[in-house]
Order: structure tokens, then C-alpha cells, then sequence
């Protein structure tokens, strides 16, 4: 290797991000495996919270929109499908992607309505 004429790559520093996230997802959702009834429980009021905002404020942009029907839509569908998944109590793993799906979706919408 010492006489090798590959072009020496240096490391990204997205990596190193990329690591952390996964390392706090795991340790989510070791802590959200641990005691999933209790978690579950407060998610769904949350995440039903943050959901009804986000259909207000698309609401509130009005219907005359198709895109505004259609977020209302998939709002209510990723909500429907975390509170679907705990009371059918699959298994933590897809509830907790579900959670998190609907959490960001709904903060998203959110947010683009707001400015």
C-alpha cells in the first residue's frame, strides 16, 4: 500500500451526522420499545394534537385548492395510520416509524402554510 497509486480519499463529515441520527433513533426507539403502552399513549395525543393543527391550518388556506384537499389527506391518512398501528399493537418498530413519519409530515405542512 505504501507504493499505491490510488488518490487518498478523505472522510465527509456527513457521516459522522448520519451515525448520530441513527444513534439517537436507536436509542428512541430501544426507550420506545421498553415501555410502548405508556409512550403510546401520550404519542397519540400528541401526534393527534400536532395533526388537527395541521388540517386546521390547511383549512384555514381553503378548499378551492386541490393540493389543500390533498395534504388535508395525507394529514389525516399518517395520523389514522399511527393511531391504526397501536391500537392494533404491531409490532414498536413500524409504530414508531409511523410516529415519526406523521410527527414530521404534519410539522412540515405546518410550517410551508405558515409563510
Amino acid at each position: 500500500m505504501k507504493d499505491s497509486m490510488t488518490i487518498p480519499m478523505t472522510r465527509s463529515g456527513n457521516k459522522r451526522r448520519t451515525n448520530l441520527l441513527l444513534k439517537l433513533y436507536n436509542s428512541l426507539l430501544a426507550e420506545f420499545k421498553r415501555e410502548q403502552t405508556g409512550y403510546a399513549a401520550i404519542a397519540i395525543i400528541g401526534q393527534s394534537c400536532i395533526g388537527s393543527v395541521a388540517a386546521m391550518v390547511v383549512l384555514m388556506g381553503g378548499v378551492q385548492h386541490e393540493m389543500n384537499l390533498v395534504l388535508l389527506f395525507l394529514v389525516t391518512i399518517f395520523c389514522m395510520a399511527f393511531n391504526g398501528a397501536v391500537l392494533a399493537q404491531l409490532k414498536p418498530r413500524l409504530a414508531f416509524n409511523l410516529l415519526i413519519i406523521s410527527l414530521v409530515f404534519s410539522t412540515v405542512v405546518i410550517i410551508a402554510h405558515l409563510f
